[in-house]
C-alpha cells in the first residue's frame, strides 16, 4: 500500500461510529509536543494496548503531509484495536486518512459546512458555555467537548476554567454525547463522574505518563 493510501476504517456508518461513541470512557488526545520525546505513534498504539476505544490527533504545527501520515499510521492502529480515531481541526485529513471524525473549535470550519460534506463522520465540537451548548445542539453536532474544567496548559484557549460547579449547570443543558477536557488529572475523575460526566478527555496525564499502557488502564479503572 502506498504510504499516501489509508485503509478504511473499520466502522462504516455514521450510526456504527455513533454507537461505538456512546462506548466510550476515557477520550485520549495526543500530540506529538506533549509525548515526553517519544514517538507519537507509539504512545497512540500504548494508548490502544491500555484499553482507550478513541484517540483524537491533534497536531497543530507539522506541515500537512507530515501529519496526514501519521494520521494514516494512527488509522492503521484503530482498525487493529477496532478503536476510533478523530482528527482534531483538519476535516481535510479526517477525510483524506478515513477518519472516524473530526473535532471542530470554535474558530474552526463551520459545523454545518463539515457535516455537509462529511455526512458520515462524527463531526464534534468544542463549547466553552451555555450558548455555545446550545448553538453546537441546534446544528446537530454529533458530540460536543466541554471545557476547559481546569487551567490547562496543553492549549492556548481564551475562555477561563469553566470549575465543577458550572459544569454541573451545563452538564444538564447537553442533550447530546459529550466529553469534557482541560487540566484534568486523575484525581479528578472520581469527582467528575459523581456529576454524570461519561466521557473524559485527557492530554499529559497520558501522553505524558512513564507507563501509557498502565496509566490508560489505570484511567479506565476509575469508571
Amino acid at each position: 500500500m502506498s504510504p499516501f493510501t489509508a485503509p478504511s476504517s473499520c466502522f462504516r456508518s455514521l450510526a456504527e461510529r455513533a454507537a461505538a461513541f456512546r462506548q466510550v470512557d476515557i477520550y485520549p488526545v495526543v500530540t506529538s509536543e506533549f509525548c515526553a520525546g517519544r514517538d507519537p505513534l507509539d504512545v497512540v498504539r500504548q494508548v490502544f494496548e491500555g484499553g482507550a476505544r478513541i484517540v483524537q490527533l491533534r497536531e497543530k504545527t507539522a506541515s500537512d503531509r507530515d501529519v496526514f501520515r501519521l494520521a494514516v499510521e494512527c488509522r492503521k492502529l484503530a482498525n487493529r484495536f477496532g478503536a476510533l480515531f478523530i482528527v482534531d481541526d483538519r476535516l481535510d485529513v479526517a477525510l483524506a486518512a478515513n477518519a472516524d471524525g473530526v473535532h471542530l473549535g470554535q474558530d474552526d470550519l463551520p459545523f454545518q459546512i463539515a457535516k455537509r460534506l462529511a455526512p458520515e463522520l462524527l463531526i464534534g465540537a468544542s463549547t466553552h458555555n451555555l450558548a455555545e451548548i446550545q448553538e453546537a445542539q441546534a446544528l446537530n453536532v454529533d458530540y460536543l467537548n466541554i471545557g476547559p474544567i481546569f487551567a490547562t496548559q496543553t492549549k492556548a484557549v481564551a475562555y477561563p476554567p469553566v470549575g465543577l460547579e458550572l459544569l454541573a449547570e451545563l452538564r444538564k443543558a447537553t442533550t447530546v454525547p459529550s466529553t469534557v477536557m482541560g487540566g484534568i488529572k486523575a484525581r479528578h475523575i472520581k469527582t467528575l463522574r459523581s456529576l454524570g460526566i461519561e466521557r473524559i478527555a485527557l492530554v499529559t496525564e497520558i501522553t505524558q505518563a512513564p507507563d501509557v499502557v498502565a496509566k490508560t488502564r489505570e484511567l479506565r479503572s476509575l469508571f
